[in-house]
């Protein structure tokens, strides 16, 4: 097993509902041994889930991380790149490319479109493996980007990169020295602009997909009820946070 694989099984399975799940076989386990322990864990995995599923919580866990940067505006200067980052695809010809992307993919998929209709001038890069599908995520986007319109010879992908690190690693050298936009979702924006300094290459973010919308409008009742859309978000917001703590300690190496 390579070194990328296990530290994506490490990664999921401290995401929250598998530490639930652990806590409630844990409980099971106990339950012929120490009703106390049994007790400990069930109540821990059912507090665990009910903190998980509430939007109060999981917004105050996102709002922070999200909170670095602001929505892209035009720049005063001509742009040369539009980096747009990988995150997933499921590859079936049945359907269009736009229909292709995860969720996230095709958030930042949008929004390179977005900047790039206020900036013509730029060239887009795309960038993420293959992974298990027949095509890479970058070829994917500049599939979908090209049925919205862009001419394809304003597309470059990148189709080797497999994590963030990686994608600033072999994208730097092409865009250091240029004025470039990096577009990812906001939660993973803080550490992918980390990555791209490390190579030396100072960007624009343009963060896509924000979680967390009107913080402090007005809620109605549902949003004080448990939600699987909010268990997604503390999972993300727990992702990110454990993604900052790794990155943290490869800096000092």
């Amino acid at each position: 097993m390579d070194l990328f694989t296990l530290k994506k099984i490490i990664g999921v399975m401290l995401m929250p509902i598998n530490l639930i799940l652990l806590l409630l076989v844990l409980g099971l386990i106990f339950q012929r041994s120490s009703n106390i322990k049994s007790t400990v864990c069930i109540f821990s995995a059912t507090l665990l889930l009910l903190l998980s599923t509430l939007a109060p919580i999981s917004d105050r866990l996102m709002q922070p991380i999200e909170a670095n940067y602001e929505a892209f505006a035009r720049s005063a200067k001509p742009v040369d790149y539009i980096v747009v980052l990988g995150c997933g695809h499921v590859n079936d010809d049945a359907l269009p490319a736009t229909s292709q992307l995860n969720i996230c993919s095709l958030q930042r998929m949008a929004e390179a479109l977005r900047i790039y209709q206020m900036h013509p001038e730029a060239t887009i890069i795309t960038s993420g493996a293959a992974f298990s599908q027949p095509q890479s995520n970058a070829e994917t986007v500049k599939q979908a980007l090209v049925e919205l319109g862009v001419e394809p010879y304003k597309i470059i992908v990148e189709v080797f990169p497999k994590d963030t690190e990686e994608e600033a690693e072999l994208i730097a050298p092409r865009v250091r020295n240029t004025n470039v936009v990096l577009v990812t979702n906001a939660d993973h924006m803080p550490r992918s602009v980390i990555y791209f300094e490390r190579q030396g290459v100072s960007v624009i973010p343009a963060p896509a997909g924000n979680w967390v919308k009107g913080l402090h409008q007005p809620k109605a009742w549902g949003y004080y009820t448990p939600n699987a859309k909010e268990l997604q978000q503390t999972t993300n917001a727990w992702y990110e946070t454990l993604g900052r703590i790794v990155q943290w300690f490869k800096g000092l190496a």
